[in-house]
């Protein structure tokens, strides 16, 4: 026996398809990261002293075993903002690429490779910072899990969990993909 042919949600029932949730994913996150670049670029001093304190290492248990990976040139300091504020603001501006191309492909009806490229290549983006940045280079080598004032660990975890959720549906095998 054949089973019946499976007929693509139309209507309001489209919106529960896959390319759906993962185009607003997309919405949450390119929103998200545009809040926090222009956060840091407009109020520069409050997460500059988060990255000056990580890189001092002055409120970790000051082992004279690792004491030697602290940074204490403003000059190094300074520059590693600069680079996670360009990250972010890369992010932010790439996530909204994917927006856009998620918005006609919606309208379109097909077409979700491209869109599903640039969330892919967003969220990958979120991953390296906050992973690769600050859980292993911040969290490890710098021992900011140490700090009872300087810790961003939980929050660049929350950061990974959201990247990670949105690249596997991304990635889910659906028949609503083309």
């Amino acid at each position: 026996m054949t089973p019946p042919s499976v007929k693509a949600p139309s209507g309001l029932l489209r919106l529960g398809t896959l390319p759906v949730v993962v185009a607003v994913l997309t919405l949450i996150t390119a929103a998200y990261y545009l809040l926090v670049a222009i956060g840091n670029i407009t109020d520069f001093g409050t997460n500059q002293q988060f990255v000056l304190h990580v890189l001092e290492m002055d409120t970790t248990f000051n082992d004279e075993d690792v004491m030697w990976r602290a940074i204490g040139s403003s000059a190094i300091q300074n520059l590693a903002y600069l680079l996670i504020i360009a990250w972010e603001v890369l992010i932010a501006a790439v996530l909204i690429w994917a927006l856009v191309a998620w918005v006609g492909a919606l309208r379109a009806g097909r077409g979700y490779e491209r869109p599903r490229r640039l969330s892919t290549l967003g969220w990958t983006m979120i991953l390296l910072l906050f992973a690769g940045g600050f859980i292993v280079i911040g969290g490890e080598w710098f021992q900011m899990w140490q700090s009872e004032d300087w810790n961003g660990l939980d929050p660049a975890l929350q950061n990974v969990i959201v990247a990670g959720l949105a690249l596997v549906l991304a990635h889910l095998p659906s028949r609503d993909w083309d």
